[in-house]
């Protein structure tokens, strides 16, 4: 079964031999980068049982130390996770409770899914965190709580402060998602409107062990900030929140209860968030088990089986959406021009987490202006593709995973009337490529390692 569900059609889009040839492989190796995202094969990869031992990257725990197992956490990814450790220690397992994003199905028998809102929280979403907070609560120093963590569990795991209501932090949240805010400065704001986020899941669970597995979707992958760190020891202050509500112009609209909240943090008058020097993360151990760069590397070595120079640009993208669109363009021109940094027939990848400032009244993703940005600067080249998807499935407010263009892109849609730049003017690249044809479809992949751009040059 194809990941890319409308695989065929985007390369039959291609005009000529050359166009289909270059779109297939775009769509190939995007395919090995999904499959290699998936989160039952990172937690095979890492994670393994031996005669009651654990065995977790570097970090070995003997299950026979330990009177109970928790399961416990959220993300994109939890759902599959979930099956595979349930798979991997089946009755070892005490109890589990994982937030899930609604409408997914998964097959577990102990750990109990509890479906959630994302990438806006729910009430649905507070229930399943105050229940992990009450299991976290009663665990013991004899006790192993196994944390699940990955992309979207700020907003699967939502417990906000005491005075905010969850219509505040949707309210937040949302006018973060617009204004072209990055993931860190988005989820340093919820960790300190949260009672679970931020390390304050850790300093309830202690003295119990704690493992966290943990597939990112944060450049860097930096563990405080993915999901908003809920086990980790967390690195900023209330201030900082201040600042990058203010540094967007959002402080003043901001609700008033987020504001007191926020302020009595900086004074002191309520606690910050637990720190690296906090007993509580004494026995807490943080595996990266998959991240970007895993992806990346799949795809790029499908396109180098292919034949195809291949170069990792970098898994640490990010910036405003049509300027990296607009970077990748000009990379393309330098290869045809020169041969540099790679001479064709040549694949490049770039991984990250972009950013879009909404000034339109269009419909898109980061994902989908990255390639709307492109295809004006490629146009009129021949054998080139230039495509971007967000692993998870979903580009932004839309049911597609991203977009791609080639060389005839914009004389097509120009054929139509359509004005590329007009459109980019308006955030409306899912209008766009939609009339074109070009949107990449996935549906949910139940994961999330960020996104991946690729360049092909024939």
């Amino acid at each position: 079964m194809e990941i890319i569900k409308n695989k065929e059609q985007l390369i039959q889009n291609g005009e000529t031999q050359l166009d289909k040839k270059t779109r297939e492989l775009a769509l190939k190796s995007l395919e090995a980068a999904l499959k290699a995202s998936n989160p039952k094969l990172m937690v095979k990869s890492k994670v393994s049982l031996k005669n009651s031992v654990l065995q977790v990257d570097k970090c070995s725990f003997n299950l026979k130390k330990f009177k109970n197992i928790y399961v416990i956490g959220g993300g994109k990814a939890s759902g599959l996770m979930a099956e595979a450790i349930e798979s991997l220690l089946g009755n070892k397992i005490t109890y589990g409770l994982v937030n899930v994003p609604k409408g997914r199905k998964y097959q577990t028998n102990i750990i109990e899914l509890h479906e959630a809102s994302h990438p806006i929280p729910d009430e649905s979403g507070v229930e399943g965190a105050i229940r992990m907070l009450e299991i976290a609560e009663k665990a013991g120093e004899d006790d192993l709580i196994i944390c699940l963590i990955s992309g979207g569990g700020s907003s699967l795991m939502p417990l906000p402060k005491k005075g905010i209501t969850i219509a505040d932090k949707r309210e937040v949240t949302n006018k973060l998602l617009k204004c072209g805010a990055t993931v860190k400065e988005i989820n340093t704001v919820r960790k300190h409107l949260s009672e679970l986020k931020g390390g304050w899941l850790a300093k309830k669970a202690y003295p119990a062990t704690i493992l966290n597995l943990i597939i990112s979707d944060v450049v860097g992958d930096p563990p405080d900030f993915i999901a908003s760190g809920p086990t980790v020891p967390d690195s900023t202050t209330f201030g900082d929140a201040i600042n990058i509500l203010k540094k967007y112009d959002l402080w003043e609209e901001a609700p008033e209860a987020v504001k007191k909240v926020l302020l009595d943090g900086k004074r002191g008058i309520i606690p910050d968030t637990p720190k690296a020097h906090d007993i509580a993360f004494e026995r807490v151990f943080n595996v990266i088990i998959g991240n970007n760069r895993t992806a990346g590397m799949a795809a790029l070595q499908t396109l180098k089986s292919s034949g195809i120079n291949t170069f990792l640009l970098t898994s640490f993208l990010e910036g405003e959406a049509r300027c990296v669109g607009t970077l990748l363009a000009s990379l393309v021109r330098e290869i045809v021009a020169s041969g540099n940094p790679i001479r064709k027939p040549a694949g490049v990848l770039a991984g990250g987490e972009t950013t879009v400032k909404v000034l339109g009244k269009g419909l898109g993703g980061r994902n989908q202006e990255i390639v709307l940005a492109a295809a004006q600067k490629i146009s009129g080249i021949k054998g080139v593709v230039v495509a971007s998807l967000g692993t998870d499935g979903v580009d932004g407010p839309t049911e597609a995973a991203g977009a791609l263009a080639d060389g005839k892109t914009i004389a097509k849609a120009e054929a139509l009337g359509l004005n590329a730049e007009e459109f980019l003017a308006e955030n409306d690249s899912y209008h766009f490529f939609s009339k074109l044809g070009d949107l990449i479809f996935t549906g949910p992949t139940d994961t999330n390692v960020g996104d991946i751009s690729l360049l092909v040059v024939l």
